[in-house]
């Protein structure tokens, strides 16, 4: 017996678990910033984990 498929489950769970990651790397990326002894150790720190500043690239693209 399989479940009744309903139409845009998959597109509506799939966004929410993108929304949720986001979330996730935001508060990541604040801890790292509010431990970091520079800008420079920030954004090393950054880099390391694989996170980016939420907004940081719309704002480069803008300048």
């Amino acid at each position: 017996m399989s479940t009744p498929l309903v139409p845009g489950e998959f597109a509506a769970n799939h966004a929410a678990g993108v929304l949720h990651e986001e979330e996730q790397q935001a508060r990541a990326a604040r801890v790292v910033a509010g431990r970091a002894t520079d800008a420079a150790d920030c954004a090393e720190t950054l880099a390391m984990l694989g996170l980016t500043v939420p907004g940081a690239r719309a704002e480069r693209r803008r300048a």
